[in-house]
């Protein structure tokens, strides 16, 4: 039997229980912010993050895994007997794909042990899709198995969020088809979503309580008559909204798995703070 590990980015910032549960090794983004250089969940974590986003005069930038720490990943999990599958943040959101790309091309005949895939996600909804492949993964599955189970996971899973503000994802160059909502009632929330990799703009919502009672309709529309669902909620600051928001979502679409989690600092500084999500997935 074949020893298959998973590789994912930090902008999934998946629970770091469900991380070493299932074995998944996780490559941390970056962020610079005062020419000092952070490594995303790593050297930076959310709450500090936001506390210094408070009073700071600057703002922080990033960049995506270095293509170096994509080939010492690969190389070390291949050195210990493992076929890879690396499952990264969607290419029309980051450059990573491209970094994991060109490391694993930098390890000559062992880069046949390493598959590359594009989530076309971010944050839980790329988390989603990893745990998927991982679990696979665990239970026995071949290398092709775990592709087509995050496929198929790909497919069946997405992600609603709503913001306080677009000035960060516009700040960022993230905004895709929300840049329609630019300029728009100051008192309105946008609530977004991931559509094939990118940020697209759904609606307006007047309050953020509606707004996040939207968010549960939207997932409702996709998940209603599907079988094992799973959820997720993230935040940016807003601990207590998601845990109400997820316990909302639960309570009405009985899911088999909830996850609650944070938004990582890299993808933080896109968001905003005040951004709350809701992922989910479907058999």
């Amino acid at each position: 039997m074949s020893k298959i590990a998973i590789v994912t980015d930090s902008t999934s910032f998946l629970p770091v229980e469900l991380i070493k549960q299932h074995n998944i090794t996780v490559t941390p983004q970056v962020l610079i912010w005062n020419e000092e250089t952070y490594h995303d969940g790593v050297d930076i974590q959310p709450t500090e993050f936001y506390t210094r986003l408070k009073t700071s005069k600057t703002m922080p930038t990033t960049s995506q895994v270095s293509l170096v720490t994509m080939q010492a990943t690969f190389q070390n999990l291949v050195d210990e007997g493992y076929e890879v599958i690396g499952v990264f943040i969607s290419s029309k959101l980051s450059g990573t794909l491209q970094s994991a790309t060109q490391g694993k091309g930098m390890m000559g005949t062992a880069a046949e042990k390493v598959t590359i895939v594009d989530s076309f996600a971010t944050s839980m909804s790329l988390g989603l899709i990893v745990l998927a492949a991982a679990r696979a993964a665990e239970s026995g599955a071949s290398l092709s198995e775990c592709l087509a189970v995050a496929e198929k996971t790909r497919q069946n899973s997405g992600l609603f969020f709503a913001v306080d503000t677009l000035e960060f994802l516009h700040r960022g160059g993230r905004i895709g088809g929300a840049q329609r909502f630019i300029g728009s009632v100051l008192n309105l929330k946008p609530i977004l979503a991931l559509e094939e990799g990118k940020v697209e703009a759904v609606e307006r919502i007047r309050t953020k309580s509606k707004a996040h009672n939207r968010l549960i309709e939207l997932v409702a529309e996709k998940v209603t008559g599907k079988s094992n669902i799973r959820l997720a909620t993230l935040h940016a600051n807003a601990s207590k909204d998601a845990k109400a928001l997820l316990d909302r979502a639960a309570q009405q679409l009985n899911p088999i798995e909830t996850i609650f989690t944070e938004v990582s600092p890299v993808v933080g500084s896109h968001t905003g703070p005040g951004t709350v999500g809701l992922a989910y997935s479907f058999e």
